[in-house]
């Protein structure tokens, strides 16, 4: 039995931009977008009150809360903080997935503090989170990944939850469906309009029946019902891809105006791509227009994707792809992915009796 903790910073981007400037504490924040364009990529907790969420259209963002202020993203100045949390993190355990910059799972199983308390652990990293970076963080901590990515929601913010080994699955079986981890929106209605309300509903169903229902999701939904996750805890998350997007401030319209944008953003990503030593053989164009219906278009050569000539004679014959009149456009992205080598986000980093 494992012994895992899944810690969650609060509100990540907008805290360490009320962090570093005290004249928006206690504001409603918007990381991203604008009150005209583009996308929430965080909101403070202030804006949350007032319904405004992650991924949110931010002009919806701006009807919601009149008073939200927009800030730009600071992309190197939230992953200097999230390096500055992963060495806290790498004090306790190599065993470190992180999920995104704000977020990832740490196996303390066996720890190099030798403290047999994964409980301790996660208080001890909040305080120092705390006191290093001037930030909250909140902690699940449980026997698998679902269980401890659950448990980090239930005190959010700035606060902590154990599941322990012997109240699992109670727990599951009262845990409404729409907060179950890895069952998204559109299962979720389709469950409730099955009869399945929470985890005690899901736990009725034989697992043949979810898969027909659900697909392979469905043995997943199968065990998690039973507060069961074998996944072990990885430190080395592997990128199939690479990628830059931009939202623009003013939809495109012409085809020119396409291909200036696709050149800026051919640029940052041949930046990347160097940087890493990436190369790869499928080329994707990403286009999500104003009504926010979007496409994708990919093409595979059988030469490595290297350079900007590359790119830009693939993405001109992508944009032949699909009819250009009368469009407007809000995003582009291009990605590279059938790489020359496997991208290792993170370094990497047994199981003993439980004491939570």
């Amino acid at each position: 039995m494992r012994k895992i903790i899944h810690i969650d910073m609060d509100a990540f981007y907008a805290s360490v931009e009320q962090r570093d400037n005290p004249e928006l504490k206690g504001k409603a924040v918007a990381v991203g977008g604008s009150s005209r364009r583009g996308v929430v990529a965080a909101a403070s907790y202030e804006a949350r009150k007032f319904g405004v969420r992650s991924a949110m259209p931010s002009k919806l963002a701006a009807v919601k809360c009149p008073d939200i202020i927009f800030i730009k993203p600071r992309f190197e100045a939230y992953k200097e903080v999230s390096q500055q949390i992963r060495n806290i993190f790498y004090d306790y355990t190599d065993l470190v997935e992180p999920l995104s910059l704000d977020e990832a799972y740490l196996d303390v199983t066996t720890n190099k503090k030798d403290m047999p308390s994964a409980t301790l652990i996660a208080q001890e990293i909040r305080k120092r989170i705390l006191e290093e970076t001037n930030l909250t963080a909140s902690a699940g901590i449980s026997i698998n990944k679902f269980l401890a990515k659950t448990a980090s929601d239930v005190n959010k913010p700035n606060g902590f939850f154990l599941i322990a080994p012997d109240e699992a699955e109670k727990f599951v079986e009262t845990l409404p469906i729409a907060r179950f981890f890895g069952i998204g929106k559109v299962t979720a209605d389709k469950m409730k309009r099955m009869g399945i309300q929470n985890g005690a509903d899901l736990k009725k169903y034989a697992e043949a029946d979810l898969v027909s229902r659900f697909g392979k999701a469905g043995r997943y939904y199968y065990r998690i019902a039973r507060g069961v996750d074998d996944r072990e805890v990885t430190p080395n998350r592997i990128r199939k891809s690479l990628g830059a997007e931009n939202t623009f401030e003013d939809d495109l319209t012409t085809v020119a105006e396409l291909k200036e944008q696709l050149n800026k953003i051919t640029q940052i990503l041949i930046g990347r791509m160097e940087k890493s030593g990436t190369k790869g053989k499928t080329l994707t164009l990403k286009v999500k227009f104003h009504d926010f219906q979007q496409i994708t278009r990919s093409k595979t050569i059988a030469k490595w994707i290297e350079n900007t000539e590359q790119i830009t004679a693939l993405y001109e014959e992508l944009l032949d792809t699909f009819d250009k009149e009368d469009v407007k456009i809000r995003l582009l992205g291009l990605s590279v992915s059938n790489l020359n080598h496997e991208i290792k986000e993170e370094p990497i980093g047994q199981q003993l009796t439980l004491k939570f």
